[in-house]
């Protein structure tokens, strides 16, 4: 099954999985590519993305599966056709056969930003890297059947802490993103929750690459 490796930065990232779905079934449409329709009661068109995205999270790194109806088509032509078709903000990289099974998908490298109106506090970068070597750090987690205490330092690989203006401090980490997983946004409500003094105004996170569990880039 072809596989498309998509970005999605700007404005596109408040659209939600649902809409992003939407969106490419339509670009297909656009495009003149036609997509095969699983089998049943309710045929849905054969596209499906990997590790769905939250809003407002931006990303370099995003996975999307699919399958054409009638002749191949150059893999070079199906990205420039999709991305005559979609809006900005969602740019397909480049599109590829022979992709790994996404159950093999085990980690994540992300950068969640902090931002502070008035300036990075005083050894707040310190402070990050010291919160995030304790031996354990529960955190909120959403879940179906409401929020649960998670602990996130067995998901957390590594994670570098740094300050990348005079009122950003960005903490670029790899962390688990598959049995288990967790959302990177976690970092950020750690550094709330146990470090209150240095509560960020505003936190934003990316996704980076995607790799295996041997730390292999995944693709």
């Amino acid at each position: 099954m072809p596989r498309a490796l998509f970005s999605k930065t700007g404005n596109a990232v408040y659209l939600s999985h649902l809409d992003l779905m939407r969106l490419f079934q339509r670009a297909f449409q656009r495009a003149g590519l036609p997509l095969t329709h699983t089998q049943g009661f309710n045929p849905r068109p054969s596209v499906s993305i990997a590790l769905p995205l939250s809003v407002g999270i931006e990303s370099r790194c995003e996975l999307l599966d699919f399958q054409l109806e009638g002749e191949p088509v150059p893999m070079d032509e199906i990205r420039d056709r999709l991305n005559r078709a979609l809006v900005p903000g969602v740019a397909v990289q480049r599109v590829y056969e022979g992709g790994r099974k996404v159950r093999e998908l085990r980690l994540l490298e992300c950068a969640v930003t902090l931002e502070y109106d008035a300036g990075v506090p005083t050894e707040a970068a310190e402070q990050t890297a010291a919160l995030f070597r304790r031996e354990s750090l529960p955190v909120a987690k959403k879940s179906k059947a409401g929020p649960v205490e998670q602990d996130i330092i067995p998901l957390i690989r590594r994670v570098a802490v740094r300050r990348t203006s005079q009122r950003e401090l960005t903490m670029t980490a790899l962390v688990c993103c598959q049995e288990p997983s967790m959302n990177p946004m976690q970092l950020a409500a750690a550094v709330s929750r146990y470090l209150p003094q240095i509560t960020p105004d505003f936190a934003r996170c990316q996704r980076l690459a995607l790799y295996d569990g041997d730390e292999n880039e995944f693709y």
